[in-house]
């Protein structure tokens, strides 16, 4: 049996704050490309509130120590094994995720990248800050009551800081089918996939 190996398979690690649009982008990013969509709140949530139930923590309060402590090495463990087994066998992945570790980190985005077969590129979405606090507050999800209610210590925190290692920025105000297709434009070699 011959065994058919693709030219180039890619993942794209779609991060964000919460609330940047990176689950949108994701999505179409995804849909564009023909990617599976992993998006870690799909893939590991229902496992996480499980975890959070057990802990003590208010429903959805996915931001309580206990939770994040519980479950932050098992939720993206399980992103990057589904995304490294759809990579094995040639589909392209879009993965959805904070990835704060990873994006604030060198040694950390080099272990993903190697991960994921070094064939990754790392997409910011960003939003200006006005416009982040509206979404959160719109959205009123359980899991950002900590957020707003000390909005300034969550301005201020890591989770707005972008990438220290190299990514394509994209800012999430644009319409859909122009942050994909900043995101396309930039990816080395994403005319094969446009």
């Amino acid at each position: 049996m011959v065994r058919v190996v693709p030219a180039m398979t890619e993942a794209w690690v779609v991060c964000g704050a919460p609330a940047a649009g990176k689950s949108v982008l994701g999505a179409a990013l995804a849909r564009r490309l023909r990617a599976a969509l992993l998006d870690q709140d799909v893939l590991t949530g229902p496992l996480t509130s499980v975890i959070a139930r057990l802990v003590g923590a208010p429903p959805g309060d996915l931001d309580d120590p206990r939770v994040r402590a519980a479950t932050r090495d098992a939720t993206y463990e399980a992103l990057l094994g589904v995304a490294a087994d759809c990579l094995d066998v040639g589909v392209p992945v879009v993965l959805v995720a904070p990835f704060t570790a990873e994006r604030s980190n060198a040694d950390a985005w080099r272990g993903l990248s190697q991960r994921l077969q070094d064939r990754v590129v790392l997409v910011w979405a960003s939003v200006p800050r006005g416009e982040l606090m509206r979404r959160l507050a719109r959205r009123d999800a359980p899991r950002d009551r900590r957020k707003l209610d000390d909005i300034e210590a969550f301005l201020a925190s890591s989770a707005l800081d972008p990438p220290v290692v190299p990514h394509i920025s994209v800012d999430t105000t644009l319409t859909l089918a122009d942050q994909v297709d900043l995101v396309l434009k930039e990816t080395p070699g994403a005319h094969r996939h446009a």
